[in-house]
Formats: structure tokens, C-alpha cells, sequence
């Protein structure tokens, strides 16, 4: 008790160690982090916002994290979550260290920052992959911008997404399954308490994300208990038209997944919980479908996130939301190639829209618009009544590879953010002057957001809000430009069967 006090006292005070020590010290709730300080910019890594999720604890709503004595080394990411090899290289790197006691989140901060506002990025990989811990997310370039950015590790797989009937009994009335939210509900709430021993102000929060993170960030909107915890949202490629599985059709899939472990459908809670984390990697089975993550508990999810922007529900914030010009990349990876012939019939008439474009050309098109770049528009048109919302389409290619792929893939836009193209296994010289002055100039767009609510895109054009009647969006290419909604009647018909009834 009188610990808690101490550190109470020393809370508000905690940044005045930063510049009596070569490596920065500040103090969070749970006790003092030493960081490091390079070219004018304080990181923190590895930082517990939660207790390890482990044991007794495993498949539980995440619980308070644990104080530690003395100084704690923040100079290190923690592990990642744990997951399966990911096959095509995607999801922002490979995951070398995994551990199931991953809930760990990472701060970078101007040198001696006060009263800046926070950027959170929650990172992607279908809800089964990927770690806030990738160095392709490093924050120093944003933050050099003038904010404080975060990245968050949160559970993913079955050990992040899971239902079977034994935990269904255990858990009785409390929210189960949505571990994964419950982890980037609990970094919020952890970041409204401690991001101003960073020189955050937790009452200028913007979250973003890319896939799995822009979908994650439709799901916080669109959830009630993630009021007051952030005041923007970034949506990049994050669909937000998928219907949501229910809690029966969830269980059934988690027994189907007890059972490739060699596991009774009938398993006990006890004997899921003695099973390695490891093995569960398993159990998930191939890394096929965009359908898995996020699902209708009853509890803490109990609408889909496009239900509740058609009905007003959704927290009225400034959103900004798109998608690039080569979704296709990761639907075919996913094996979601196919998905075209559900619409039956109609797959003729929507040939039709895309005119002279070759059946390859109109397959990549169509799949990426289906998945990603209608359901934006869409979103931004239902977000645009209140708080205003802002659309763009993502088209950039690197000077030195365009002809040879064809279009932005997924997931291509995150290096230009955060600026971080000298982490990934590319030539040097690869990046041309063009492509770092483009760079500089979307993530302007991405910090002036978060700073004011509205994209400035510095050395850019004037980014107008969304409206169904201009319909203009910010179109990022080689001659970034405001322009029309590209397709927009095959996006249009491709809206009229995709918005049926929801759950």
C-alpha cells in the first residue's frame, strides 16, 4: 500500500529523470523505465500494460499488470505473440521471439515532450500473425513529427480468438472469446493512465491500424466501452463489410480445433489450459480466410461494426479510412481468390462494369474493391453525417519498381507512414529521392491528423472531407491529387450486395 502511494506521488513528476540520466527514467504505475535516447527521441520498449496471460490466466480478460522493484530495462521489445510461420513474409516481419506472455507496448517520444498528442498503432496479420514489436513499425519518425506513438502487442490465433463450450460454462456472464480486443481495450485504458510520463495527452489519442488493425480500429468505433479512450481513428485496408461470426458458430469451429490436437470434444478447461502454447499454433490450422478474429459474444462485441455505423451507434470521431489499388495481393494469399462466385448471376453484370480490363486485370480489381476499397467508402459515407471523415485511395508504387508489379499491394502504404523503408530487405539505393519526398509527405498527412483532426498534407493538396455528393477522396500516387472514387459503379453494385441484413 504504501508503495502504490510513492509511485502515485512520483507519477506527475516522473519525467524530470529523463534529462538527469544519459538514458531516459520515467516512472508508469507500475514502477521506473529506463529507455533510450537517440537523435532526440526517448523509446521505451517492452512495457507490461498487462499481467503475462498464462496459466490460470490464459483465455481471460486481461488483468492488471504486475509492479516491479528498482529501474526496469525498457530498451528491448518484448516477444510477440504467439503464431504460426506466416509463409509469404507478410505482417510486417518475422516473429523470432514468441512468447505467450506478450502483452507488452512500446513508446517513442521527442526528448523533454509535454501535452503532445498520441498516435497508437495496432498492427495487422489476419488476427493471427504479426507484433507491434516489428522494427518496419519503429515510431521515431513519427514521433520526430511531434507526437507520442505506441504499438501494442495484443493475443492473436486461437489463443487471442476462441470459443468451445467448456469456456463458455467457465466464463458464465463475463465477456469471453475477444481476448484480443479485451488486450487493445486494456493498452487504451493502460495509455489514458501513464502516456503523460511520455509527454502524451491521453485526451488526444488517434488509433490506426492496417488490416487486421484497420478492422480491429472498426470494431473499437463501434464498441461502447471504448468511449472516451481515443479521440480519431486511422482505418487502413480494414474492410469493415465481413459478417462477424456468432458465439455458437465460433464454438464449433473451437472444437473442430481441439480435436486436430488430438483433444475430446469434450475437453475441460483444465486440460486446454495444460496444452502448450506452442500447440495451438496447430490447432489453428492453415493460415486460409479472412473471416477469423473478432466475433458476437453477447458481451463485449454484440453487433457488427457495419451495423452500428448504419444505425449511428458508432462513436462519433474524425476518421480517416482507405484502401490500396492491389488488395488482391493478400486475397489470393489467404486462398479468398474465389470469393467472385458467391455473387452468382450477378458475377456477369459486375464483369461488365470493368469494361476492356482483362480477366486477370478485372479479378484484382473486383477482389480488391469487394473486400477493401468499397466497404471504405462505404464506411466513410456512413461516418460523414457527424464528425468529419476523410477517404483516400492508395495507388504508389516505388519509382524503381513500377511496371514490374501490378498495383500498391496490401499493406505497401506502412513503411511510407512510418518512414521505415531501411528496415526491410531491400537494395541500398532502392529508394529513390521521389519515393522519401512521397513518403514525407503521406505521413505529414498521417501526424497533422492526429495533431488537429484534419489531414494537412505537408508539400500535398488540400484533402477534402468525404461526402456522398463530391465524392472526392486524396488518390496517393506518383502525382498525388484529390480525385473521384475510382470504379464507383462497380463499387456501387458490389455496396448493393454486400450491405444485406447484418448482425
Amino acid at each position: 500500500m504504501i508503495r502504490t502511494v510513492l509511485n502515485a506521488l512520483a507519477f506527475v513528476a516522473c519525467t524530470s529523470f529523463a534529462t538527469a540520466h544519459a538514458q531516459p527514467v520515467t516512472r508508469v504505475e507500475s514502477g521506473l523505465l529506463s529507455g533510450t535516447l537517440q537523435d532526440g527521441i526517448a523509446s521505451y520498449r517492452g512495457i507490461p500494460f498487462a499481467a503475462p496471460p498464462i496459466g490460470p490466466l490464459r483465455w481471460r480478460a486481461p488483468a492488471p499488470p504486475v509492479d516491479w522493484n528498482g529501474v526496469r530495462d525498457a530498451t528491448h521489445y518484448g516477444a510477440a505473440c504467439i503464431q504460426p510461420e506466416r509463409g509469404d513474409g507478410g505482417g510486417g516481419g518475422r516473429a523470432d521471439v514468441q512468447s505467450e506472455d506478450c502483452l507488452t507496448l512500446n513508446v517513442w517520444a521527442p526528448e523533454n515532450a509535454a501535452g503532445l498528442p498520441v498516435m497508437v498503432w495496432i498492427h495487422g496479420g489476419g488476427h493471427r500473425i504479426g507484433s507491434g514489436t516489428f522494427t518496419i513499425y519503429d515510431g521515431s519518425a513519427l514521433a520526430r513529427q511531434g507526437v507520442v506513438l505506441v504499438t501494442i502487442n495484443y493475443r492473436i490465433g486461437l489463443l487471442g480468438y476462441f470459443a468451445h463450450p467448456a469456456l463458455t460454462r467457465e466464463a458464465a456472464r463475463r465477456p469471453l472469446g475477444n481476448y484480443g480486443m479485451m488486450d487493445q481495450i486494456a493498452a487504451l485504458e493502460w495509455i489514458q493512465r501513464n502516456i503523460a510520463a511520455f509527454g502524451g495527452d491521453p485526451q488526444r489519442v488517434t488509433v490506426f491500424g492496417e488490416s487486421a488493425g484497420g478492422a480491429s480500429t472498426l470494431y473499437l468505433l463501434a464498441n461502447p466501452r471504448a468511449q472516451g479512450l481515443f479521440q480519431g481513428a486511422i482505418v487502413q485496408s480494414g474492410g469493415g463489410l465481413q459478417r462477424p461470426t456468432s458465439l455458437p458458430e465460433q464454438e464449433s469451429r473451437g472444437v473442430e480445433a481441439v480435436q486436430r490436437i488430438g483433444l475430446s470434444a469434450n475437453a475441460t478447461m483444465a486440460q486446454l489450459r495444460a496444452v502448450p502454447a506452442e500447440r495451438w499454433n496447430d490447432a489453428l490450422g492453415p493460415l486460409q480466410g479472412l473471416g477469423f478474429g473478432p466475433f458476437i459474444d453477447g458481451q463485449l462485441i454484440t453487433e457488427a461494426p457495419s451495423r452500428a455505423f448504419a444505425e449511428g451507434r458508432a462513436l462519433d470521431l474524425p476518421l480517416m479510412i482507405g484502401a490500396n489499388d492491389n488488395e488482391a495481393s493478400v486475397i489470393a494469399t489467404l486462398g479468398g481468390d474465389g470469393a467472385l462466385a458467391l455473387l452468382g448471376a450477378g458475377q456477369e453484370h459486375l464483369r461488365s462494369l470493368y469494361g476492356e480490363a482483362s480477366d486477370d486485370e478485372y479479378r484484382r480489381q473486383a477482389l480488391g474493391d469487394a473486400f477493401f476499397v468499397a466497404p471504405a467508402a462505404w464506411i466513410a459515407m456512413q461516418a460523414s453525417g457527424g464528425a468529419p471523415s476523410y477517404l483516400y485511395h492508395f495507388t504508389y508504387v516505388p519509382e524503381r519498381r513500377r511496371g514490374r508489379t501490378p498495383g500498391a499491394g496490401h499493406g505497401t502504404e506502412i513503411p511510407h507512414i512510418f518512414q521505415s523503408w531501411d528496415q526491410l530487405p531491400i537494395p541500398h539505393g532502392f529508394i529513390t529521392d521521389e519515393d522519401e519526398a512521397f513518403g514525407r509527405m503521406m505521413s505529414s498527412c498521417w501526424v497533422s491528423f492526429a495533431q488537429t483532426g484534419v489531414p494537412h498534407c505537408a508539400n500535398g493538396p488540400e484533402w477534402p472531407a468525404y461526402t456522398r455528393e463530391s465524392d472526392q477522396l486524396m488518390l496517393f500516387a506518383p502525382q498525388t491529387r484529390v480525385a473521384q472514387q475510382p470504379r464507383r459503379e462497380a463499387a456501387d453494385f458490389l455496396l448493393s450486395v454486400l450491405t444485406g441484413p447484418t448482425p
